[in-house]
């Protein structure tokens, strides 16, 4: 697997104020899930669901969409966007990108 799950887990600890954050197997990488609902995931970075709202905001704070090849050309996944620099470790921040990517 490519994706982290010391990170995985860590982005779980800083979300435990959503209630129980749940860790996944998902393509390669983990999934995070609250109440039945994936909203995060992580490869080598911590990725958050966005709608076309969230992602000017995510753009403006320099994050990028996640990307991988299939079949020799590159995919761009609009609805995942890499968490913003910092966020990871300020469980706020972090809630509050959670809480937006559930809606």
């Amino acid at each position: 697997m490519s994706g982290s799950r010391s990170l995985a887990e860590h982005a779980a600890d800083q979300l435990s104020e959503l209630g129980e954050v749940t860790v996944h197997p998902y393509f390669g990488g983990w999934s995070l899930r609250t109440r039945g609902t994936q909203f995060a995931m992580v490869m080598d970075t911590l990725y958050m669901r966005v709608d076309a709202a969230a992602r000017l905001s995510y753009e403006a704070e320099g994050s990028t969409p996640f990307t991988y090849t299939a079949a020799g050309r590159e995919v761009v996944v609009g609805t995942y966007y890499s968490v913003p620099p910092g966020a990871i470790d300020d469980p706020a921040a972090l809630c509050a990108l959670a809480r937006r990517a559930l809606t």
